[in-house]
């Protein structure tokens, strides 16, 4: 697979990519090459769309970028693993930061579930879906993470499929090593990650989940974690044991 380039400027772009095409830019898009990046005619960026793989597309304007013509495919288009991010909402800095992360990290989904202890009554998906395609420009990252608007905690756990193992943080579980806990799991039908809000799950929503048919109780060391700091550390023990952070 050609080796991703870090230096040419990407830009995602929602229209199909072929040899040749051209792709009018938006007022926010020719601002953002333009004034941004001091970029103009004859110069060259990299473009996706999630669909179509990665392009070198020329700029071209006379006055300033208002379209891109593609010249030839740098990568062809690759899929992110199964591995859903299903989190509780958080204030808008750190729900940004666990978005952006996510990303990063591999997410290819990302639900946001409304618990009895959450504090965030409204999210922003817009705003959510920005931050993936944000994050997918920025770290090379060719396909986008799908957005999914809240919905109750109860509700989510009767609508997921249970062929999927769920793993789901909660800091009353034992304290152990979290990579032992995810051994002899199977990802084969897909995985999703549970982060809880900052006040836990009730005893009732632990309940629920423990009776979930592929369910493991994951802790995450001796020390209590924000929210969004969990993510993180939960993605990165999952992607290492089950996931394309290891020989699978």
């Amino acid at each position: 697979m050609p080796l991703h380039d870090f230096r040419s400027p990407r830009l995602f772009v929602d229209a199909p990519l072929a040899e040749e095409a051209s792709i009018a830019l938006d007022r926010a898009q020719a601002n953002y090459l333009g004034n941004v990046l001091r970029l103009g005619a004859g110069d060259t960026v990299l473009v996706f769309n999630g669909r179509d793989g990665e392009w070198r597309a020329d700029i071209a304007g006379r006055k300033r970028p208002d379209q891109l013509i593609l010249t030839a495919q740098s990568r062809p288009q690759d899929r992110l693993p199964d591995l859903h991010l299903v989190f509780a909402p958080l204030k808008h800095a750190r729900l940004d930061y666990m978005v952006q992360k996510a990303v990063e990290m591999g997410a290819s989904a990302l639900q946001p579930v409304v618990t009895r202890f959450t504090q965030v009554s409204r999210v922003n998906a817009e705003r959510m879906r920005a931050n993936v395609v944000e994050a997918a420009e920025q770290c090379g990252i060719l396909s986008i993470a799908a957005v999914a608007e809240p919905v109750p905690l109860e509700r989510y756990l009767s609508q997921r499929d249970s062929q999927r193992l769920l793993v789901f943080c909660d800091e009353a579980a034992e304290v152990a090593d979290p990579a032992a806990a995810l051994a002899g799991a199977s990802p084969s039908c897909g995985i999703d990650v549970l982060i809880g809000p900052e006040g836990g799950f009730a005893e009732d929503e632990r309940a629920a989940l423990l009776k979930q048919p592929r369910a493991v109780r994951l802790a995450l060391g001796p020390r209590i974690l924000r929210a969004d700091t969990a993510a993180v550390a939960a993605l990165a023990v999952v992607q290492t044991a089950l996931g394309d952070w290891g020989k699978a």
